[in-house]
């Protein structure tokens, strides 16, 4: 079916409802549904928000911790403002404990701002106003983390402040002298190694804008015109609708960086398109969930955590893109193998070209759009800082968007993406305030140097024991926290046992990035994996175990750049650059054939080990690795192109 414009529509019968599914695995979707005067009261205060980010990063920034201060009150305020105490509690008005736990979070945000000068003349001897406000805003901002995201990450930040008071009470290999609390609520609040840290800095200046440029270009359909250039692309391909799923949320992704909103926007038009040609419900939810979790090491924009590493790391973030988009690509080469493999393994055909759009008119209608992708990498290349590229593609959104009168940004629509912005950097804002925490507790107590320490003990000085270990660490963390927060914990507890191993910072973080990222796939809290179940009306659980499945090829690069960090740009060569490249995407073509099980026809057992043993060697860096892998794919081709098997399959 298709409309007027000859577009693709989902089929009638697959209307769900969204809202519940967002609700029910985005955790940031659940806030009241307001009208009235308290809807007006967060419009403004959202586009307030909006517009002092716009304007700091347009005529520049204040003192860090003034900047992360004003931020964060915005924040704590809009947070009790939309989100109740509880599910159970009244969803359609604010009731007065709120707006009262509202004003106080303002307060103990903004007391820093207009004591600032105080403070810094009596740094370390805190007044009993000072840390009564310092102890209020510690227990204000655990809250408002708890009701936009879950119980996980307070209690883990809660659980480390009690280890800063109890570090005598620890096994030996982890204990330390303690501190009162009074030294504890200091180092955590009125400094810049605790919540005003790096994280919540990033997150006041370049998380907030790229956030704010994603939500501007939404308005002016940019969603809808990457789904049909996607379509225009590869609709017509063999598993058409699967590797438009592939590339739409891949586009999308870099520059949304959120895996379960991106499944919902995307996965909405892709999940039935797949089902509607053949694909199982189950794996139409899985691909469109782990095409949407890549987008955040998708360059340019990725996710908020990206930025955050290049602040850890003290380089320009352009370095951290450039180095990501060997790994991101190798990524979806991954993805795309494996569904264009079990297309042909199921005879399933593209779409007819005439219900596709036409890639020029398409081009020629709201290719415009694509200007602001370009400028902002024009201006990273250029020199320019993250905050300010961001700054001019929305000034660019601005004025290319009325190229055209279905892209135009009218002034109703621009207040709706300074509100939708603001909304959407809640959950960021918290979790790298309450993460702040965490690394408060590291450079307080040197944890993070005993972890990295009993990480390597305990792999017994192996790396690939402590490359699998960080891992599993990831994977774990990752299933109760956000990305942002789980890169922010790994990176500080469990990165320095890769740097103790000689491994190069940027592919030690890339790596816990990666994993990071990788549990929105991982059962049984596979977030993005469920939401697209809950499309799809596919098994949870299966939809997961099934994304884990496509998702596993994509799973060795990590270990593919640490033990080659010329990958990730590290020791840049050409030549040897280029083979890496090129044996890497062999190597995963390899996985790709073992994992589904098919290459031109169906691979027995043993032709599938021996696939996986091909992919082994061609990631391990060497020509002698290298050979062998050759050789077993040419053995892989030649076996697979005699006509005599009975499983043969004709070409689709």
């Amino acid at each position: 079916m298709s409309d007027i414009q000859g577009n693709v529509l989902p089929p009638e019968s697959e209307q769900i409802d969204l809202d519940e599914i967002v609700r029910k695995y985005d955790t940031e979707a659940r806030y009241r549904k307001l009208s009235g005067l308290p809807a007006y009261l967060v419009t403004i205060i959202a586009v307030s928000m909006s517009l002092f980010h716009l304007y700091t990063s347009g005529f520049g920034l204040m003192q860090s911790i003034i900047q992360a201060s004003v931020h964060l009150a915005f924040v704590l305020t809009l947070v009790f403002l939309l989100y109740p105490f509880s599910q159970k509690a009244a969803k359609g008005d604010v009731p007065w404990y709120d707006y009262i736990l509202a004003v106080l979070g303002a307060f103990v945000t903004l007391y820093l701002v207009f004591e600032f000068d105080a403070l810094i003349q009596r740094a370390g001897l805190p007044t009993t106003m000072d840390l009564i406000v310092s102890f209020l805003g510690i227990i204000l901002l655990l809250e408002a983390t708890r009701r936009v995201s879950s119980p996980i990450l307070p209690l883990i930040a809660i659980f480390f402040l009690l280890y800063c008071y109890f570090g005598r009470s620890f096994p030996s290999l982890f204990q330390h002298r303690g501190f009162n609390i009074y030294r504890i609520v200091n180092h955590m609040y009125l400094g810049t190694e605790g919540i005003f840290g790096i994280p919540l800095s990033v997150s006041a200046t370049f998380v907030f804008m790229f956030i704010l440029f994603g939500s501007v270009l939404e308005q002016t359909g940019m969603g809808r015109f990457i789904i049909d250039l996607a379509m225009a692309l590869a609709g017509w391909a063999t598993g058409g609708p699967a590797k438009v799923a592939v590339l739409s949320s891949g586009l999308m992704g870099s520059i949304s960086g959120s895996s379960v909103a991106n499944v919902c926007t995307t996965g909405m038009f892709t999940i039935p398109l797949m089902k509607s040609v053949g694909y199982k419900p189950h794996f139409a939810g899985a691909v469109e969930a782990v095409a949407s979790t890549g987008g955040q090491i998708m360059p340019p924009v990725m996710g908020a955590a990206a930025f955050i590493m290049a602040q850890f790391m003290g380089v320009p973030y352009l370095d951290v893109a450039l180095a990501a988009i060997v790994p991101a690509l190798l990524y979806y080469f991954a993805v795309m193998v494996q569904v264009h493999l079990e297309a042909t393994r199921l005879g399933l055909q593209g779409l007819p070209r005439e219900q596709l759009p036409n890639l020029w008119k398409l081009l020629r209608s709201k290719g415009h759009l694509l200007i602001p992708l370009i400028g902002i990498i024009y201006f990273l290349i250029g020199g320019y800082t993250p905050l300010k590229a961001a700054y001019n593609g929305i000034l660019i959104t601005f004025i290319v968007s009325w190229f055209n009168k279905e892209t135009r940004l009218t002034p109703k629509k621009f207040i709706i993406a300074l509100e939708n912005g603001a909304r959407s950097a809640l959950g960021v804002a918290c979790a790298c305030a309450t993460v702040g925490i965490i690394v408060g507790t590291a450079t307080l107590t040197g944890l993070g140097l005993r972890i990295a320490s009993a990480i390597v003990t305990l792999a017994g000085g192996n790396l690939l024991m402590t490359l699998l270990l960080t891992m599993v660490a990831c994977i774990l963390l990752g299933a109760g926290l956000p990305t942002t927060a789980n890169f922010i914990v790994t990176s500080t507890m469990a990165a320095p046992a890769l740097f103790m191993l000689d491994v190069p910072p940027m592919a030690a973080y890339m790596f816990v990035l990666y994993f990071g990222i990788a549990a929105d796939l991982s059962p049984p809290v596979a977030l993005a994996a469920y939401a697209g179940a809950g499309i799809a009306g596919a098994e949870p659980m299966k939809t997961g175990v099934t994304a884990i499945k496509l998702a596993l090829a994509g799973f060795i690069v990590p270990f593919i750049y640490v033990y080659n960090p010329i990958l990730v740009l590290v020791n840049y060569s050409l030549v040897p650059f280029v083979t890496a490249v090129f044996t890497a995407m062999l190597g995963v073509l390899l996985l790709g054939m073992c994992t589904v099980g098919f290459y031109k026809r169906r691979l027995e057992w043993w032709k599938r080990v021996i696939a996986l043993s091909g992919a082994l060697f061609l990631l391990i860096p060497g020509w002698k690795s290298d050979l062998f892998g050759f050789v077993v794919l040419a053995a892989i081709y030649f076996l697979q192109n005699r006509r005599t098997d009975k499983d043969f399959l004709p070409k689709v």
